[in-house]
C-alpha cells in the first residue's frame, strides 16, 4: 500500500487536526477519549485502509446460492481479509447502547468512512436502535447484533416506488399467530446474503394505502424450523461501496415479528433514516478527509514548472477549496449528531427538539454529499493523470463519494422532506432562533450575510404555493445550510481560535454570496495547511 497511497500507514485521528477541533465543541467528552480515538486512527490508517483497498479492487462479497447438498442457501463468502476487519470494527456500534454518546458512535464511523464496511456496520445497529426502543421482547436479537453473533439490515426500498415508501407492496398477513410478509421485492437491499436478521417495512391486511399504513418487522434469515426465510434474487455489480453486498431479497411467506405498534411503523421506520442519514453525512466527510490526505502530501512532494506543487498560487487556492469545504461540512455533520443525541430517546409524539434534529439531519445529509464529491473530484485533480488511475488510492475516494448524494433519499427527497418538517412541525423556528442568537451579535458583514440569507429563504419559501415551494425547495435546502455552517464556524472561534472566523468569512463569501477567494487567503496557509497549527 505504501506505494498506492499517500495516507497509508498515518495515524487518521492524529493527522486530522479539523476533527479534534470539532469533537471539543460539539462531544467535549471525546478529550477524554483521545487515546482509544488514536487507537482507532491507527488501525483505520492501517489495516483498515488496506483491506478496505483489497476488498474494493480484489475481493468483493460473493453469493453462494447453494449448498453441496442442491439445497439453497443464499449466503455470500467474504474473504478472510474482511472477516477479520469486521471483526475490529464491530465495536464501533455500541456506545449509544451503552450510555456513551451517538458523537462517539459516528467520530469512529467518521474515522472508517469506508462506506462499504460503515454500511455494513451501520445497518447492523440499526436493527438495535428500534428494538432497543420500542421491542423489549425481541431483546435477544439486538444482544446479537451489538456483540458479534449476527450482521443486521434495513430493508426499504422496493422497486416500483423507490424513495416513495408509500408505495411499497409488501403484505404482512397473520398466519396462526406469526405474522408473514409476502409480495415483497425489496430491490436495493444492502446487506444481502450477509445479514442473520433484517428490519422491513410491510403493510398489514386492512391497513390504509400510503406511508402512514406501513408498520415495521424484524424478520430473521431463517425461520422457526430452521429454513430459509428469504431469497437473495443476485447481487449488483457497483462502482463503488463494493465491500457491501447489494442485492435483491424476495419476501414470499417471510416469518417476522412486529415492531411495537402497527400503526406507528412508519415513525420507526424514519427514525432509523435520520440515523441512516447523519452516517451518510459522516461517511461522506470521513471519504473527504481520506481524499484530503492523499491530495495534501501529493502536492508537498510533486515539482511542477520548478516548484513544489503547494508553492503555486493556483494550488494553494484548490487546498483552500478543499479545507474550506471540509471544515464546514465537518462541522455542519457534528451539529446535526449533537442534536440528535439530545432528542433520540424521545418516541412519538416527539418534541420540537425532535423535530428540529430532523430537520437538521435533511440539511447536513444533503450538503455533505456535495461536499465529499467535489473535494473527492478535485483530489483527483491535483494528482493529474494519476489521479484518474484505478491502482491508486485517491480515484477510489471520488467513486465511493458518489453514493452519498442517493443513499437514504436523493437530495430531492431531502428538500422535500424538509418542507415537511418546516410545515407541519414548524421545525424551522428554533433554526432560526439559532441562527439569530449566533449571528446578530457579530459585527462581521459575513454574519449578516448568512442571516439575511436563511431569512430570505425561508421567507421565500413560505410565499409560495405548494407546487413553487417544492420547485423551490432543493435550493433552499442547500442555502439553508450553507447559513448554518456560517454560524458554526464563527463559533468555533472558542475551540479552534481565529481560523474558524476567517473561514466562516471566506464560506459567507464562497457559498452564499458566489465571490472568488480573496488575494489575503493566498498569504494565510494555517487556513488550509494541516502542518500548520491552527490556534
Amino acid at each position: 500500500m505504501h506505494n498506492l497511497s499517500y495516507a497509508y500507514g498515518k495515524n487518521h485521528y492524529r493527522e486530522d487536526p479539523e476533527l479534534r477541533t470539532i469533537l471539543q465543541a460539539f462531544w467535549p467528552e471525546a478529550r477524554d477519549a483521545e487515546e482509544e480515538l488514536a487507537g482507532w486512527g491507527d488501525l483505520m490508517g492501517k489495516e483498515v485502509y488496506a483491506a478496505a483497498y483489497h476488498i474494493d479492487q480484489d475481493a468483493g462479497p460473493v453469493l453462494v446460492m447453494h449448498d453441496l447438498d442442491g439445497n439453497r442457501v443464499d449466503r455470500v463468502r467474504l474473504s478472510p481479509a474482511q472477516e477479520a476487519v469486521l471483526k475490529e470494527l464491530r465495536p464501533i456500534v455500541r456506545p449509544p447502547y451503552e450510555g456513551g454518546r451517538w458523537q462517539h458512535h459516528f467520530a469512529l464511523g467518521y474515522l472508517l468512512a469506508d462506506p462499504g464496511l460503515y454500511c455494513i456496520l451501520t445497518i447492523t445497529h440499526q436493527v438495535a436502535y428500534p428494538i432497543h426502543k420500542y421491542a423489549p421482547d425481541l431483546e435477544d436479537w439486538k444482544q446479537k447484533v451489538l456483540y458479534g453473533e449476527a450482521y443486521g439490515a434495513t430493508w426499504m426500498t422496493e422497486i416500483q416506488g423507490g424513495s416513495d415508501l408509500g408505495a411499497n407492496r409488501t403484505v404482512a398477513r397473520q398466519d396462526n399467530g406469526v405474522w408473514r410478509l409476502s409480495g415483497g421485492d425489496k430491490y436495493f437491499a444492502s446487506g444481502a446474503g450477509l445479514a442473520d436478521v433484517a428490519i422491513a417495512t410491510a403493510r398489514p391486511e386492512g391497513a390504509p394505502e400510503g406511508p402512514k399504513g406501513l408498520a415495521l418487522f424484524l424478520v430473521p434469515r431463517l425461520d422457526r424450523k430452521g429454513a430459509l426465510n428469504f431469497r437473495v434474487r443476485r447481487l449488483k455489480a457497483k462502482s463503488g461501496t463494493r465491500a457491501v453486498p447489494s442485492g435483491e431479497v424476495e419476501l414470499e411467506g417471510s416469518e417476522a415479528y412486529l415492531i411495537g405498534e402497527a400503526r406507528e411503523g412508519i415513525y420507526y421506520t424514519l427514525e432509523t433514516l435520520t440515523v441512516s442519514r447523519l452516517a451518510n453525512a459522516v461517511a461522506a466527510m470521513g471519504i473527504a478527509a481520506k481524499a484530503i490526505l492523499e491530495a495534501r502530501e501529493r502536492v508537498r512532494r510533486r515539482r511542477a514548472f520548478g516548484r513544489l506543487l503547494v508553492d503555486l498560487p493556483l494550488i494553494r487556492r484548490d487546498l483552500l477549496e478543499l479545507s474550506l469545504r471540509q471544515a464546514g461540512g465537518l462541522a455542519l455533520t457534528f451539529a446535526a449528531v449533537q442534536a440528535f443525541d439530545q432528542a433520540w430517546n424521545e418516541t412519538p409524539p416527539y418534541s420540537q427538539n425532535y423535530h428540529y434534529a430532523r430537520f437538521l439531519s435533511h440539511l447536513a445529509k444533503n450538503r455533505t454529499a456535495d461536499h465529499a464529491a467535489e473535494i473527492t473530484r478535485l483530489a483527483m485533480e491535483l494528482f493529474g493523470g494519476l489521479g484518474f488511475l484505478e491502482e491508486y488510492a485517491v480515484a477510489r475516494w471520488h467513486r465511493e463519494a458518489l453514493i452519498t448524494p442517493i443513499w437514504e433519499g436523493p437530495s430531492n427527497v431531502q428538500a422535500l422532506d424538509m418542507l415537511e418538517a418546516m410545515e407541519k412541525k414548524r421545525a424551522h423556528e428554533p433554526f432560526m432562533a439559532f441562527l439569530e442568537a449566533a449571528l446578530r451579535p457579530r459585527i462581521e458583514p459575513e454574519a449578516a450575510l448568512a442571516l439575511h440569507a436563511a431569512r430570505d429563504t425561508l421567507a421565500a419559501l413560505a410565499e409560495r404555493d405548494p407546487e413553487a415551494a417544492a420547485f423551490g425547495s432543493k435550493d433552499a435546502l442547500t442555502r439553508l445550510a450553507d447559513a448554518f455552517t456560517v454560524a458554526l464556524l464563527f463559533g468555533l472561534e472558542s475551540q479552534g481560535g481565529p481560523r474558524y472566523p476567517r473561514l466562516a468569512q471566506l464560506y459567507a463569501r464562497r457559498f452564499l454570496a458566489g465571490e472568488p477567494y480573496p488575494s489575503w487567503a493566498l498569504k494565510a496557509p494555517e487556513l488550509y495547511d494541516l502542518g500548520v497549527t491552527h490556534a
